[in-house]
């Protein structure tokens, strides 16, 4: 057993307030980063109207950012062994919240984009680091704590961005969802360069240049396919197409000429440990659920049901608050080892399916809050039986070696899978949209009871409001059924892919505390 401590066990863990300090530290920065990619969805329109561009241009103060990030993701254990944690981690705070203040500053798209790009390349640094810094914070006998921590952050942080976001725009303006992160950087860059420490310094390396490029342009491309394809109407665009091979090209390549690299930039080895594998693949599933709902559901809210972007955010809360509740229960079984972790987060899939087929059927034109609370709960309930178990049988089944890439492939999985969630899910609401609008317009006639009594009632087939009426309702009960079929879209895939914990390993965390 003391081998096996002395393979896994951190040499940098804290205890009593120092270990405090630095989880407020790391929770603020990954709370920074992650409400950041929520919060600018919600002022983008302002942003657009401000500069007088349209949805194309301005999709790209997003897709900037984005495109920095994924990129950035898997560099992290690079990076981090070539100048020092701390000093990568504090450094990416400080290269996010100076980009933050110049985003506010921006006077045009153009400056707005680049600035964008610049804190993409900060906060990319962020999420992946965090997780490997509680790793090692808590050590492994405590990695229940450890990732209860971070889910408060990152399943947090989705719902409370459109909240934040929403509350300025209506009373500020979009200028300050950039300056509100430079109190907050400064704090968590302070806290982290006086309380964090290495676990080793940083040293030479030389950097695979080659691979870089390669990488740059696999994940580049990928990310402008998932952000842009159904604005351009996928493969029917030719930049679509094009990006589309570069992606396969460039992440092909790279891969070939990684595993042949003696200065590998990215150690794909770790995706060769089963935990990390279907880790990797589970948390893109948590991708497409966390990120999925957050995307549809804001807008089903606001446009189908007419809610005020406040009581939007405060929906959305309910299942922020479920995940809170929940979340210290579930890092307590798994911490004692009570409860094998691939069950709970098995449970948790089945809950997160369950939640999402039940909004699928409340999803109606009078849908009103109180209806929509109990699934949120389900959904949250679900949320924090998976993130910590999953987050554990993978964090906690690796060496302190393997500890920085697996985080890295641990959260840029999830990015991928919000990504192509927003993708996916965005063109079958569109479509879905057309196809609903075209069924239910098609059997509008006098023959159906409902249709002639309306009109009827309206003025008659010869008034030309009365049909104009008759159109919006198609169209907004076209609308609720498309919601309605994302839900249950996301509840399939989120179930399907569910078994998928049974390729999980259970972490020998148990066996720790027993010595």
């Amino acid at each position: 057993m003391a081998l096996f401590r002395s393979a896994f066990e951190s040499p940098v863990v804290e205890h009593g307030w120092r270990r405090t300090v630095i989880s407020i530290a790391v929770i603020t920065a990954t709370l920074l980063e992650i409400i950041d990619v929520t919060i600018v969805n919600v002022s983008l329109p302002n942003i657009q109207g401000n500069f007088g561009v349209g949805v194309d241009l301005g999709a790209w103060v997003v897709t900037a950012y984005l495109i920095a990030n994924v990129v950035v993701i898997p560099l992290n254990p690079w990076f981090a062994a070539r100048f020092g944690r701390r000093q990568y981690f504090f450094g990416s705070i400080v290269l996010f919240t100076c980009a933050s203040l110049m985003c506010g500053l921006s006077n045009s798209l153009g400056q707005l984009v680049f600035w964008r790009l610049i804190q993409g390349l900060g906060g990319g640094g962020l999420i992946a680091t965090s997780q490997a810094i509680l790793r090692d914070t808590y050590g492994i006998k405590e990695q229940g704590k450890a990732q209860g921590v971070f889910a408060m952050g990152v399943i947090v942080g989705p719902a409370l961005g459109p909240v934040i976001g929403g509350w300025i725009t209506d009373n500020w303006n979009w200028h300050w969802i950039f300056f509100i992160n430079i109190p907050i950087g400064i704090i968590a860059a302070t806290l982290i360069w006086n309380f964090l420490r290495n676990p080793s310094e940083g040293r030479y390396l030389k950097l695979d240049w080659i691979g870089l490029i390669l990488m740059c342009i696999g994940l580049g491309s990928l990310q402008f396919v998932l952000e842009n394809g159904q604005q351009y109407d996928w493969f029917d665009d030719a930049r679509i197409r094009w990006f589309t091979f570069f992606s396969a090209a460039g992440l092909a390549s790279f891969v070939w000429w990684t595993l042949r690299s003696t200065i590998p930039i990215v150690d794909l080895r770790v995706l060769r440990l089963r935990q990390v594998a279907a880790g990797s693949i589970l948390g893109a599933v948590i991708g497409v659920s966390l990120y999925g709902s957050i995307i549809i559901l804001p807008q089903y809210l606001i446009n189908s049901l007419g809610f005020t972007a406040t009581l939007s955010g405060a929906t959305v809360m309910v299942r922020a608050g479920a995940v809170l509740a929940f979340t210290p229960i579930t890092a307590f079984l798994v911490g004692r080892g009570l409860v094998d972790p691939r069950l709970q987060a098995f449970v948790g899939f089945c809950l997160l399916a369950l939640s999402n087929w039940m909004l699928g059927g409340i999803t109606t034109p009078v849908s009103d809050f109180h209806s929509l609370v109990f699934p949120l709960i389900i959904s949250g309930l679900g949320l924090a039986q998976i993130f910590v178990p999953l987050s554990v049988a993978v964090m906690g089944s690796v060496s302190d070696a393997d500890v920085p890439a697996t985080a890295a492939f641990y959260n840029l999985s999830r990015q991928i899978g919000g990504s192509l969630a927003a993708a996916i899910l965005i063109t079958m609401l569109v479509r879905g949209f057309t196809v609903h609008q075209t069924e239910l317009a098609g059997s509008q006639n006098f023959s159906r009871y409902p249709t002639s009594r309306f009109v009827l009632a309206q003025g008659g087939p010869t008034n030309r409001a009365t049909m104009e009426k008759l159109r919006l309702l198609v169209s907004a009960q076209s609308a609720v059924e498309s919601y309605a079929d994302t839900s249950r879209w996301v509840a399939i895939i989120t179930i399907g892919l569910s078994p998928l914990v049974l390729l999980l390993k259970r972490p020998r965390i148990g066996m720790v505390m027993a010595e």
